[in-house]
């Protein structure tokens, strides 16, 4: 059966602060490991006011050591923004700490805007063409170091870390395919390659020393509620937050609005149509429904849930319903 795991991009709402988010990431991370999901993964974004993850190794320290058995990582890191052997140490040391719990997912976006790109490189000489080869850099840090070796990653050298490709494009798709690794694609915010990239990595894959045979996960959003309205009214902290962000006026994660969609000019509808296409939103049923068929349209190995709701009793909820769910597949299956 398809694990389950987390994406929190550990969301500041309107009306609130870092702190409480970061609180709320702890907090939601304990739920999720007691409801028996895989992972729980943060990732880096930068300049944005609404996420509160951007030192993203500080919070999955803060993570991994609030929680006990669910495995906590990056999804991602955004490598051009980072020395290979920067981030060699610093999941080096996330290991040390937590034996046999730490996940890295590489990305080669820069997770913000390119004059906050500039801002965290000082220039940009670091380019987005030099992904693969600071890939295997990174991983060749985690290898045992050769004798007479002399720039090592202590702690990193011969730590279990396991290393994911991520990506919304082919790039990723055949890069991962082409090192052997496992795939984690964006679908939860950009679905448009979703199926072509899927194809790629799993006709072009080379199996490696880190896995015999492709490994995909698959983002997608999931709100569920006791009703599909109540849901559908959660979505929409999701939807505005978008609207905001692809208008160039990112912020805090808005409250619910009713009707919002009702109101939306036709290219902002067809902006939330296309990159919020794998969302499911609604009551168990719908929420059951809907995943199991995109589990069967994808045949996804492992799904990242992520649930951007203002009410983090209410995002719990969700999480709570999807895990029931969830265990009701797994036993039909």
């Amino acid at each position: 059966m398809t694990d389950l795991s987390v994406l929190d991009l550990s969301p500041v709402g309107e009306g609130s602060t870092p702190a409480q988010s970061l609180a709320n990431t702890l907090d939601l991370a304990r739920h999720a490991e007691r409801l028996g999901y895989k992972r729980y993964w943060l990732a880096e974004h930068h300049n944005m006011p609404g996420i509160a993850s951007a030192a993203t190794a500080v919070v999955i320290a803060h993570v991994a050591a609030g929680t006990r058995t669910i495995r906590v990582g990056a999804g991602g890191i955004m490598l051009p923004n980072h020395a290979p052997l920067v981030i060699a140490e610093q999941f080096g040391t996330l290991a040390a700490l937590h034996p046999g719990r730490i996940d890295l997912g590489l990305g080669r976006a820069p997770g913000t805007d390119m004059m906050t790109a500039r801002a965290l490189r000082r220039n940009l000489d670091a380019s987005v063409d030099n992904f693969p080869r600071d890939v295997v850099e990174l991983m060749a840090y985690f290898e045992p170091a050769d004798e007479g070796q002399r720039i090592r990653a202590v702690p990193g050298e011969d730590e279990d870390v396991p290393v994911w490709i991520l990506g919304s494009s082919l790039y990723g798709a055949q890069l991962a395919a082409m090192l052997g690794l496992p795939y984690a694609f964006a679908s939860h915010f950009a679905p448009a390659e979703l199926d072509h990239a899927l194809e790629v990595y799993r006709t072009r894959f080379e199996p490696s020393q880190h896995l015999d045979k492709p490994r995909v996960m698959l983002g997608l959003n999931v709100i569920a509620a006791p009703t599909d309205a109540e849901a559908r009214l959660l979505f929409t902290s999701l939807q505005q937050a978008f609207v905001n962000l692809r208008s160039g006026r990112p912020g805090r994660l808005p409250a619910p609005v009713e009707n919002y969609d009702h109101d939306l000019d036709p290219v902002a509808r067809t902006m939330l149509n296309q990159a919020l296409s794998c969302a499911v939103v609604g009551s168990r049923e719908t929420v059951k429904q809907g995943v199991e068929a995109f589990i069967a349209r994808t045949g996804a190995d492992e799904l990242m849930v992520t649930a951007q709701v203002f009410d983090h009793a209410a995002r719990v909820r969700s999480f709570e319903m999807l895990a029931d769910i969830h265990r009701d597949l797994s036993k039909a299956a």
